[in-house]
């Protein structure tokens, strides 16, 4: 049976319900009723089930939409934990909190905030996005979040031994970092006044050290008190891979403030382990009196050269020169010394001045010690102190001498030429670059380590980890996001240039994106954090029935081309989440 529609003339179609049958061989057809008195509603439901399907009333007749979440972006990174081994770090919980942990999880990734605004965004009635609700958390105890932290605390070791055999296991190079966070309070065990790298002076601090592959993947953290230095950190780090990991061997690679040359011989030579690391400005100068004075034409067009040192036996040097270093260096020199000059001028004119002269060796001694002390230039003037004069001028063989090294700088490294040639020991330094951007990430942009709100010792511990954890899983996203963001797709490695000291440089690729702000398949660009907010707007619909109110239905929004193309660089699915 089928409905057609006869013209009739003048009048409306005649709106005919028909049968199709087979006589003496041919295919008639025969009327069974006419439907042209119906309304046309009615008629395209018939149609409807007439051809199999189920006839029902508009969606906004049938379904009544209770709440609207935000879903895309918890979609994406709740998927992309999981693809990470998220299940598997919290395998081992207990059967309640292995959900809340993976909600903190992602929470920390799409919308960082202390432990008790988490408990407002997984709460059915204060909920934020879907992620309570798809997980099941959403009737969770702020509580229940402390005890997660409690686990992950005791589990830490545990994971951290899973992703050192994952991502290690078969490296040359481990990248080591130290940063420093300030605290909320003055009851937390480990919080110390220290060296603040936040400008946070009078706020005590905790510092963590991060481990990262060479690519930049996160791999351990470890947290101490806030007064403790940057060489004090080390000898942990390396037992925690070679003792707890079993990870037998290693390159460290350090900056000169982290693996000095005490923690070389006191802790990487007795463990068997290598090093890439630089020297200090004294240890240059050294060097340049050991092998003459470094001249621009000693340099080939890599702006490097390798020697070997007396002071340093079993090590390769690499001595680096940067032309733009350089001549940034001799730019700021000359206008600090000029600076110091106008400074010390007025001390001049101040002791000779006919009205209320300024007196005394020690007055005048002080006001030029606040001006040297201002600039840092000290080493570069003779200055000359009485009761009732000053006179100054400047080192010109000390200004030399540390103009000779400006652009400057030394890599050493215990690795043979065969295992990591000189360009390549260059750019196995610069790599830091990479847990740098790791604690841009977890400290202000992405991820908000800070500030600590918890005074617990280990929960502040869990905390740092559980922050870390959440850059792994933004790390490997932003891996496969590449082509929709505007990072460097094509970005050659310092390894694969001419030169690893020269800067790197965007590829034209990426300024082509940079100008166009469009990817190659013409949609917008994003950042990472913007890409989360456009994904966020694909809805998570809790609707029921009139029929069946106490039943409900989850209905998503239809994905947008750039939601789409986000899902499918993410090989995942918005709809299957659970």
């Amino acid at each position: 049976m089928y409905i057609e529609s006869v013209p009739n003339r003048d009048s409306p179609p005649a709106v005919l319900l028909r049968e199709s049958y087979r006589e003496d061989g041919k295919v008639r057809k025969r009327t069974l009723a006419n439907l042209s008195s119906l309304s046309a509603e009615v008629v395209e439901g018939l149609k409807v089930l007439l051809r199999g399907g189920v006839a029902v009333p508009s969606a906004e007749e049938v379904f009544v939409i209770e709440r609207s979440l935000p879903h895309g972006h918890v979609a994406a990174v709740l998927g992309s934990a999981r693809s990470c081994g998220a299940s598997v770090w919290f395998g081992s919980a207990p059967q309640d909190l292995q959900p809340l942990l993976l909600a903190m999880l992602v929470a920390r990734v799409i919308e960082p905030a202390s432990k008790l605004a988490t408990h407002r965004q997984l709460s059915d009635d204060t909920a934020s996005s879907s992620l309570g609700r798809v997980l099941g958390v959403g009737q969770c105890r702020a509580v229940d979040l402390y005890r997660a932290l409690d686990w992950l605390h005791e589990a830490q070791s545990a994971i951290e031994r899973r992703l050192a055999r994952q991502h290690l296991v078969g490296a040359t190079l481990v990248l080591y970092d130290l940063t420093s966070t300030w605290l909320t309070g003055r009851c937390c065990e480990l919080a110390a006044r220290g060296h603040s790298r936040d400008g946070k002076r009078d706020d005590p601090q905790i510092v963590f050290g991060l481990v990262c592959s060479a690519q930049g993947c996160p791999i351990a953290v470890e947290v101490f008190k806030g007064n403790t230095a940057d060489p004090a950190t080390v000898a942990a780090q390396v037992t925690k891979l070679k003792g707890r990991f079993g990870i037998a061997h290693l390159a460290w690679v350090g900056d000169r403030g982290m693996l000095t040359s005490a923690r070389i011989e006191q802790v990487l030579k007795p463990q068997g382990m290598d090093w890439v690391s630089s020297l200090r400005a004294p240890q240059i100068a050294q060097l340049a009196q050991e092998h003459g004075p470094f001249q621009p034409s000693l340099f080939d067009e890599r702006n490097l050269l390798e020697l070997t040192s007396q002071h340093f036996p079993g090590e390769r040097l690499v001595v680096c020169r940067n032309p733009a270093l350089a001549e940034e260096r001799a730019r700021k020199r000359l206008e600090l010394l000029a600076a110091t000059e106008v400074d010390l001028g007025k001390i001049v004119a101040a002791t000779a001045r006919a009205r209320s002269p300024l007196r005394g060796q020690d007055a005048i001694g002080l006001r030029v010690g606040r001006v040297i002390g201002r600039f840092n230039m000290a080493k570069h003037f003779e200055l000359t102190i009485t009761d009732t004069a000053l006179t100054y001028r400047r080192r010109t063989e000390a200004i030399e001498a540390e103009a000779a090294l400006d652009g400057l700088y030394v890599i050493r490294t215990s690795l043979s030429a065969t295992e990591l040639d000189a360009n390549a020991t260059v750019a196995a330094y610069k790599s830091l670059a990479h847990v740098e951007r790791a604690f841009r990430s977890m400290k202000t942009v992405d991820l908000n380590v800070r500030p600590v709100f918890l005074y617990n010792e280990n929960r502040v511990r869990a905390h740092v980890f559980l922050c870390m954890l959440a850059y792994y899983v933004e790390w490997h996203m932003r891996e496969r996001l590449k082509p929709m963001l505007f990072d460097d797709e094509q970005l050659d490695e310092a390894t694969e240039r001419a030169s690893a000291v020269a800067k790197a440089v965007r590829s034209e690729h990426a300024k082509d994106k940079d100008k166009s702000k469009r990817a190659d398949d013409g949609k917008p660009l994003h950042s990472f954090r913007t890409l989360l907010k456009d994904l966020g707007t694909l809805a998570y619909n809790i609707t029921h029935t009139h029929n069946s109110p106490n039943t409900k239905i989850v209905l998503t929004t239809r994905p947008t081309p750039i939601q789409t193309k986000a899902f499918e660089l993410l090989a995942l699915n918005p709809a299957c989440t659970q």
